[in-house]
């Protein structure tokens, strides 16, 4: 059968509003209660790649997952199957975080994170597929995250290579601090001219690697033994939802796909709120569910 692997980036909002609001069930909140319609219904499993703290970009909130109730463990713990929490940053910004990230960093964000989950969902809800903020993580970041149980992390592709005066204000400078001797800039394929040159590091694979798992499940087993896997064919929040279906239609029958998108697009007080975001992940749940493809985790297939 078809698979699909969904995620989504930037969570921890919603961890803000179990704690500081009343809840009796953490499904009641309308974020997770759309979440679980779309697993009912399409069967869509989601994983949520959390931010460990809330920014002060949006005010002064501060809050972590270490101010997470435990309240909704137990509810976390009896949906695990379709539910997981993975690690993704400690906050929004800097931009490309572990590009250049030394071992005792990347070890220190990612445990304090894992802690924070196991203690408020379980061990089974803790994912053990890595999505890094903005994607680039350097060798010794990659040997972290392994060390601490993480088998699948998320990976760029593209031709290396580029002039750095191509990349948006302030990427240069992620990339020269600290930086590794396997980061560096590469050009990807992308309607955002933005976006177009980007950063890799470590967990980055080549072009004859790509096409071994190019439209197919399959994943690049790195010599340390973590796998890596391709980048995203789609992401919601990026594209009109009048796009969708049509755009579905362009990989709709490949061996696996991957798609996304971003929490903070599902609040109304957010600057880029999208007031169809709950459409667009019951659309696309649903018609893939159509095209018959097996909503799954990454880590529960690659043994």
């Amino acid at each position: 059968m078809k698979k699909l692997w969904f995620f989504i980036d930037d969570n921890i909002w919603i961890f803000r509003d179990l704690t500081w609001k009343e809840y009796k069930s953490a499904f009641d909140h309308p974020y997770l209660a759309l979440l679980k319609k779309a697993h009912d219904e399409f069967g869509l499993k989601t994983q949520l790649n959390c931010f460990y703290r809330t920014s002060f970009f949006y005010g002064k909130d501060e809050f972590c997952l270490a101010d997470m109730t435990d309240k909704y463990k137990a509810e976390f713990e009896e949906n695990s199957d379709w539910l997981k929490f993975g690690f993704h940053s400690m906050e929004e910004w800097p931009d490309y975080p572990y590009v250049n990230a030394d071992y005792d960093l990347m070890h220190d964000n990612l445990s304090r994170a894992k802690k924070e989950i196991i203690r408020f969902a379980g061990a089974n809800a803790f994912a053990k597929s890595f999505v890094p903020h903005w994607c680039p993580l350097s060798k010794e970041g990659c040997k972290a995250v392994k060390d601490l149980g993480v088998e699948v992390i998320y990976s760029t592709f593209g031709q290396k290579g580029g002039d750095a005066k191509r990349l948006p204000y302030g990427h240069e400078f992620r990339l020269i601090h600290n930086r590794k001797p396997e980061s560096g800039i590469y050009l990807k394929k992308c309607p955002d001219n933005d976006l177009d040159a980007l950063l890799y590091s470590y967990n980055h694979v080549t072009e004859e690697q790509y096409k071994t798992i190019e439209g197919k499940w399959n994943t690049v087993l790195d010599p340390m033994g973590v796998h890596f896997i391709k980048e995203e064919d789609y992401c919601l929040n990026y594209n009109p939802i009048e796009n969708h279906l049509k755009d579905f239609e362009g990989f709709c029958d490949q061996e696996f796909v991957i798609i996304c998108t971003h929490e903070q697009y599902f609040y109304k007080d957010y600057f880029a709120y999208q007031p169809e975001y709950s459409k667009k992940i019951l659309q696309m749940s649903e018609y893939f569910n159509k095209k018959n493809y097996e909503y799954v985790f990454v880590e529960d297939i690659i043994k």
